[in-house]
């Protein structure tokens, strides 16, 4: 029954995609449907509306661009550009399938005939361009290559035995083997206080097993019980595997419409409580799945997928309840951008709580008068963090869409609350009760929407967060109060931070820009700091946090004004900052008592993955030059690094299983490629090679 309903909604995919055509080109269509799905939607979206990582291929923007050239001038720049550093991948009829379906949803007039080299059309009428253009030769490739079809094993499932249920104060503090949540423990730390592997040792750790993972952006963070780990695959699957050698004990496959799909698919976390694991999916349902047997046992809808929400981040338990945030609010709709409670016994939705100020809210008047369903952004692109004593679950919101303000009808001056923020939620009720903007009226896709790491001292109880702006706040998580930031990069965004009150103030120019303008910075879109989260090294009370050094211009465009439109609406460059030298990644260690930096690694390569510490005195991190790498959290050396077959992604963790300590690391890269085939094309970055790396020390 599931792959009946799978392969009925392949066939939809390729319909959608369909106009009325004559035959003739019925099958070149039905071909750059496929085609696009597999290397295109990633980026620029499964409805060619864009993304933050490609821009909209149909609708206005792109037509402004393309709509009085030709087909061939499209054919031309996307077989010398794309797919990014993979332009060997597909051959001329290729191609020629991907601009007849690009001519499909943009042209008045539909073709008749399929596209080919020794007709040149124009993208917004479709009319034959005459004497316009010049004809390409055909090509071929040396050889053709099909897709490996894909076959279904014998495989059964079986049921983890002796399986625990997880209580929430186990989640709070777990012990000493297992990794529970997202960053191990829901103070968000990313730290294992296992130290059988440390820095007198490292140097013998060994592969002990790997499995290869489904295609797609591998951003996952694998669970461990009691022995058993549990697997997260771009593609919404989940496995069971005995922790020691990697044996698959269960898998399961929830049933997406494959346009639900965004962004090459990235699923950062699952959450897991009593018995049950919890999937927030593509199509922007929370599944709560068996962890005995891998069977589904409830499935809740929080949205319809078909207005662009989706998930690419999972729940956190907090108080007994599972919280999750949502995705796809960069389009223009009704209801605006939220997070849920939910029930984790039946999935009842307990509460609904908008990240956006509607009207009625305090914040109504930072929305610069713009209707309810114009106000769009406030996405939630990494899970929370919980703190049990306060029962306060903590998130960041993304900033405001489009991405410039002038694009939205707005100035930097209107706040557009409760975009770019801190947020404290009452778990039971959803109640805010508190927040901390950090940019109001963010205007350059500068967003603070990352981790939320809770540390304590000196009867302090703070919270540090991190955003592309490489800003390091510190806030008190009992009141939301500015307790203190600093600057772990250079950066030109800001002309002054009140020390005071943490207010920033915009570059006089960034809040004048209009649609066209071109909005210079350092650090750029990429950042400064992204997803790849930082970890709290306790026993030097630092946070070691992975940087990259880069910077962009960005362009506002202008924007649709209608629902179901709206979108990032920009346009950007990205370049090496002036004072890397080459070395784009940088790993600093930050004090959280000094707020100064004790030590600064910079290396030629990007760091891709979260950081992870642990009480050896080790931090893991992996980079594009396919290396994990293990360093001296007290003094950024590297102690240990081994190449693997493609580069590490996502969040490396920690466990210990029969009495040994392991490191396991996913790699696989996603839409990240699209600016690092760019940025560093002197590193080799194969383009599949998802799998899960698995070390400990050698007998």
């Amino acid at each position: 029954m599931r792959h009946s309903r799978t392969r009925r909604r392949a066939l939809a995919l390729v319909l959608v995609f369909l106009s009325p055509l004559v035959q003739s080109s019925l099958e070149q269509l039905a071909t750059g449907a496929q085609l696009y799905a597999k290397h295109c939607a990633s980026c620029h979206g499964a409805n060619l509306n864009g993304s933050a990582h490609g821009t909209e291929l149909t609708g206005k923007t792109f037509l402004s661009k393309w709509g009085e050239k030709g087909t061939l001038d499209l054919l031309r720049y996307n077989v010398e550009n794309m797919p990014p550093g993979r332009r060997s991948a597909l051959g001329e009829a290729d191609h020629l399938a991907l601009v007849a379906l690009i001519l499909d949803h943009n042209a008045v007039k539909k073709p008749v005939n399929a596209v080919t080299t020794a007709t040149n059309v124009k993208i917004a009428s479709g009319e034959v361009v005459q004497g316009d253009g010049e004809a390409l030769d055909s090509w071929s490739d040396a050889g053709t290559i099909s897709d490996i079809a894909k076959s279904r094993s014998g495989f059964q499932n079986r049921e983890v035995h002796n399986f625990r249920a997880v209580t929430q104060q186990e989640l709070n503090q777990p012990a000493d083997s297992d990794w529970l949540s997202w960053r191990r423990t829901a103070d968000g730390s990313g730290f294992s206080p296992l130290k059988q592997v440390n820095t007198q040792n490292v140097g013998k750790l060994t592969l002990a097993w790997v499995i290869a993972m489904e295609d797609g952006s591998n951003q996952g963070t694998p669970l461990v019980r009691d022995g058993i780990l549990f697997l997260t695959h771009p593609g919404n699957v989940v496995q069971a595997l005995d922790a020691a050698d990697g044996e698959v004990i269960w898998e399961y496959r929830y049933d997406y419409p494959p346009e639900a799909k965004t962004l090459g698919g990235p699923t950062k976390n699952i959450a897991i409580f009593g018995d049950k694991l919890f999937l927030a999916t593509y199509d922007a349902a929370l599944v709560a799945i068996d962890a005995r047997t891998g069977r589904e046992l409830w499935r809740t809808v929080k949205a319809d997928y078909k207005q662009g929400y989706t998930h690419t981040a999972g729940p956190i338990i907090g108080d007994g309840v599972v919280i999750s945030g949502i995705n796809g609010c960069e389009r223009y709709k009704r209801d605006g951008c939220f997070l849920t409670g939910h029930d984790a016994d039946t999935g009842r939705e307990l509460w609904r709580t908008s990240t956006i100020a509607l009207p009625g809210d305090p914040g109504d008047s930072t929305w610069g008068g713009q209707p309810p369903e114009f106000r769009a952004g406030g996405d939630m692109w990494i899970a929370g963090s919980y703190d049990p004593q306060l029962n306060l679950f903590y998130i960041g919101t993304s900033q405001a869409k489009p991405w410039v303000a002038a694009s939205r009808g707005m100035r930097p001056t209107d706040a557009a609350l409760y975009t770019n923020s801190t947020l404290a939620i009452e778990p039971k009720t959803g109640r805010i009760v508190w927040h901390f903007q950090h940019t109001p009226g963010e205007t350059i896709d500068m967003e603070t929407g990352f981790e939320r790491v809770l540390v304590d001292g000196d009867g302090q109880s703070w919270l540090f967060t991190v955003g592309k702006d490489g800003i390091l706040w510190r806030l008190d998580r009992r009141d939301g109060r500015y307790r203190g930031h600093a600057e772990t990069m250079p950066q030109n965004l800001y002309s002054r931070i009140d020390t005071k009150n943490g207010r920033v103030s915009y570059r006089q120019d960034i809040i004048d820009a209009k649609i066209g303008d071109p909005i210079k910075t350092c650090p750029g879109i990429y950042g400064g700091h992204n997803w790849q989260a930082m970890a709290f090294s306790p026993d030097d009370r630092s946070l070691i946090i992975p940087l990259h050094q880069l910077c962009s211009d960005l362009v506002g465009r202008e924007v649709e004004r209608t629902v179901g439109a709206g979108g990032y609406g920009g346009d950007s460059r990205v370049y090496e900052m002036p004072q890397a030298q080459g070395q784009l990644g940088k790993l600093v260690a930050w004090d959280v008592d000094t707020l100064k930096v004790r030590w600064t690694h910079t290396q030629r390569a990007l760091f891709l993955t979260g950081a992870l510490t642990t009480a050896g005195g080790l931090t893991f991190i992996g980079d594009l030059d396919r290396y994990i790498k293990a360093l001296d959290s007290a003094t950024g050396k590297v102690l240990w690094q081994m190449k693997l077959g493609a580069p590490p992604h996502g969040f490396p963790v920690s466990y210990a299983t029969k009495g040994e300590q392991y490191i396991a690391i996913p790699t696989g890269m996603g839409v990240f490629r699209a600016m690092t085939s760019v940025m560093s094309p002197d590193i080799h970055q194969p383009a599949n090679g998802q799998a899960l790396y698995v070390f400990k020390l050698q007998p």
